[in-house]
């Protein structure tokens, strides 16, 4: 029992100041990014007969890489 009771860490009741207001910052920051510069990325070759499903699919792809990556801030 009492190992049990030292694997239990208390968070403290406020974030830290990084936690709340830098790396939010940065996650917004990085995912704009990824999500702009595939979307560029996408349009640049133009294959013959993909129209307009390659950019779709570069933005919808950047977009599930972004969420799943920076998700959790």
């Amino acid at each position: 029992k009492e190992a049990m009771d030292m694997d239990i860490q208390f968070k403290p009741s406020q974030p830290h100041w990084y936690e709340r207001y830098v790396q939010p910052c940065v996650a917004e920051l990085l995912g704009s990014t990824l999500f702009i510069f595939m979307g560029c990325l996408s349009v640049i070759e133009d294959a013959e007969g993909t129209g307009r499903l390659q950019p779709a699919l570069g933005h919808g792809l950047a977009l599930g890489l972004t969420i799943a990556v920076l998700g959790d801030i």
